[in-house]
């Protein structure tokens, strides 16, 4: 038997650390694309990440930690860089050059929406209920206000549209991720996210040479930017979520969905100078609030007195 959660204030320091730090990361990209092609961002930010992953992943002893007679299939941890890291990352540093961090941000706050019904039909046991179908019903008006004409209109871009599009296809592969993980076989975290980022990042080299060619130099603030995001937003946010998983449980870890989106709108508002129509905000809300209906027994467990 597992042992029982212990959420410590320790816990709650954690995950609100990852909240506040994949909030700001849409920001950091913002400023990291003043100087780097998007897509040669993805493939430097995975590349740092997965030899950061790697040493993290050699002091564990390299271990795998599968059942023997159930390894996970190569091609399925092939997937799972594709769509936790590969073709978001391509998707999202492509879409921000049309649309603001802040709306970015709003966009990830579908995935757990999106997960509902996805996992209603591909994993065993996950079955929708009347809650959760009006919890994402709520949601989905949401995005469909994010999207809208007059969803966000600071950019100007011509291909702004696209760029919205672009932001939530990324949740949509984020989702789809999660099922993904749900599926396979028992496997070290670490070892996970290290061939997930390895993988993304040789998925999305070839597309940076076909479409960007080589890179050039880049000025010290998008070079800081992408450290950050490689170092900072990915390999050890990604430790800490571990950390925070394997002390306070899974159920606890979902609080940072509802930090990330506000932190995104927050930042980009106050030291980039993006607009907040009143659409976007709207939008915000009603994602927010179609999560926690859906999510209730989960946010209330959370908050029960034990």
């Amino acid at each position: 038997m597992s042992p029982l959660p212990n959420i410590t204030p320790a816990s709650w320091i954690m995950v609100c650390i990852l909240g506040f730090v994949w909030g700001s990361t849409f920001m950091v990209i913002e400023i990291a694309l003043t100087g780097i092609s998007p897509f040669w961002l993805a493939t430097f930010r995975l590349a740092i990440a997965a030899i950061i992953m790697a040493a993290f992943w050699g002091v564990d002893g390299f271990k795998m930690g599968t059942d023997p007679e159930n390894p996970p299939h190569p091609v399925a941890l092939i997937w799972a860089g594709a769509i936790s890291s590969g073709v978001p990352f391509l998707l999202l540093n492509w879409g921000q050059q049309y649309v603001t961090s802040g709306f970015a941000g709003t966009s990830m706050a579908a995935v757990p929406l999106v997960v509902l019904p996805m996992a209603h039909f591909m994993v065993a046991g996950e079955r929708l209920t009347i809650r959760s179908v009006i919890g994402v019903a709520l949601g989905f008006l949401g995005v469909f206000l994010l999207v809208g004409q007059d969803a966000l209109n600071s950019s100007g871009a011509d291909l702004e549209f696209w760029g919205r599009m672009a932001c939530l296809m990324v949740a949509l592969c984020y989702a789809l991720n999660s099922i993904t993980i749900r599926r396979l076989p028992p496997i070290n975290s670490t070892a996970l996210t290290t061939i997930m980022m390895a993988s993304g990042a040789l998925i999305t080299l070839p597309f940076s040479l076909m479409a960007e060619g080589l890179p050039g130099l880049p000025p010290l603030k998008a070079f800081v930017a992408l450290v950050f995001l490689g170092v900072v937003s990915t390999a050890a946010m990604n430790q800490l979520r571990v950390l925070v998983i394997r002390s306070a449980g899974p159920t606890f870890m979902t609080l940072v969905n509802y930090q990330v989106p506000v932190w995104s709108v927050v930042l980009g508002s106050k030291l980039l100078g993006e607009p907040l129509p009143p659409s976007l905000i709207i939008a915000l809300t009603l994602i927010l609030g179609g999560v926690a209906i859906s999510q209730w027994p989960v946010v209330k467990r959370l908050f029960a007195r034990r």
